[in-house]
């Protein structure tokens, strides 16, 4: 889902009780009390516009590669990556999301 900063700031204090706005939330499916009812969903990704734009042109981006970066990061968390308990999970995360960061651009 893409959304704006207002509608992400309300989900992340919704969901994770944390009042600013962010750039990627994801929300897996697979975990849960209802982790059953779709067991190939892997689960949502949600974008807000808003961050991913000032975050590309801080960075000097092009959106669309900014939101393909925030994409993959989502995907990633989906898929069991995380980069919040350990550099090492992060590294590891991070090396990931460039290996498909490379495939898209080899594809583009």
């Amino acid at each position: 889902m893409i959304v704006d900063d207002g509608q992400i700031a309300e989900l992340n204090l919704a969901y994770l009780n944390r009042a600013d706005p962010t750039n990627v939330i994801a929300f897996p499916m697979r975990e849960g009390p209802f982790s059953n009812i779709s067991p190939d969903l892997l689960g949502d990704v949600v974008i807000s516009a808003d961050t991913a734009h000032l975050e590309a042109v801080d960075a000097g981006m092009e959106m669309t590669e900014r939101f393909n970066q925030l994409l993959i990061h989502g995907i990633l968390h989906l898929t069991g990556y995380d980069h919040v308990n350990s550099e090492e999970e992060a590294a590891v995360m991070e090396q990931k999301s460039n290996e498909l960061m490379e495939l898209i651009r080899k594809e583009g």
